[in-house]
């Protein structure tokens, strides 16, 4: 076998082992979960039942619930989390700050603590006896605790102040590298012509941030409409489902509840079409926009 033979050889084993990889342990995962989808049952009893386990998301209360608390979490926290995050990005960007060393490590250090243990602090931080109640309280701005966990609205707030708390600084990340690699040169000439650092922001900085922007829009997005560990340790989905996301749905519906894996495939495609159609809806826009 000659060398180019041999090398060609090589590149398509080199290929195929990882292409085998992905299709035994992703895609074909995804077939049987779409299969399992369109049957009924516990265990090894399933039945053929076709799209009744789609028709029935129709009708399922709980499903609605579950999903229009988990838009409400998206439509509030992806954009403060994203504005949070490029305006850290810049504070921390500039070269006259002292120790930004520092400061860029205190703003990411939620990102890469445990999702547990993070949720369980917020849920002591806003029980009804918990630090923010006892703290209100002494400076005489409520005479009584605040029930946090046990309201519909505020429980929602808990929850979005927790997931932006967490995921701030690694998004923030994203932004800095970008920061990094724009041109000084451009800074120069805008001080020479004669704009302010607001104008420089709006008409330099945001526009060559668009990329950075979109990107971090979209995964925000995905990682949202999947949120199931601060609703689960903080809330547990109450009261009364206030909080209760997708991804809780789904793991009630497979492990809580009597378990339905058909009903519980069906919601998981349900959500993941919703993924893609708004993933590419951000992509469409933000390619429209450059």
């Amino acid at each position: 076998m000659s060398n180019t033979k041999r090398t060609k050889v090589m590149g398509m084993l080199f290929i195929a082992i990882p292409t085998l990889l992905i299709l035994l342990f992703y895609f074909y995962p995804m077939l049987r979960s779409f299969l399992l989808s369109l049957q009924s049952g516990m265990g090894v009893n399933l039945s053929w039942v076709g799209f009744a386990n789609y028709r029935r998301l129709l009708a399922d209360p709980v499903f609605k619930q579950a999903f229009s608390n988990t838009l409400i979490f998206l439509i509030f926290q992806v954009p403060i989390m994203v504005v949070l995050a490029m305006f850290f990005a810049v504070l921390l960007n500039q070269k006259a700050l002292k120790l930004r060393g520092l400061f860029r490590t205190i703003v990411y250090l939620p990102s890469v603590t445990s999702l547990v243990a993070y949720s369980l602090v917020f849920k002591y931080l806003f029980s009804n006896s918990g630090i923010i109640n006892q703290f209100l309280m002494s400076l005489s701005i409520i005479d009584s605790p605040i029930l946090w966990l046990s309201d519909p609205v505020l429980s929602k707030i808990v929850i979005i102040i927790a997931i932006t708390w967490r995921w701030t600084g690694y998004n923030m990340i994203f932004f800095l590298s970008a920061l990094q690699n724009i041109d000084p040169g451009i800074y120069e000439a805008a001080d020479i012509d004669g704009a302010n650092s607001v104008q420089q922001f709006f008409k330099i900085t945001a526009p060559l941030l668009k990329p950075v922007i979109l990107f971090t829009s979209v995964t925000s997005t995905i990682g949202t409409l999947q949120l199931f560990d601060e609703t689960m340790n903080i809330t547990q989905g109450g009261p009364g489902n206030a909080t209760l996301t997708v991804s809780q749905y789904i793991y009630d519906l497979s492990f809580k509840y009597t378990p339905d894996f058909g009903y519980a495939s069906a919601v998981s495609f349900v959500i993941a079409v919703v993924i893609i159609v708004l993933s590419a809806l951000q992509m469409k826009v933000g390619n429209r926009n450059d």
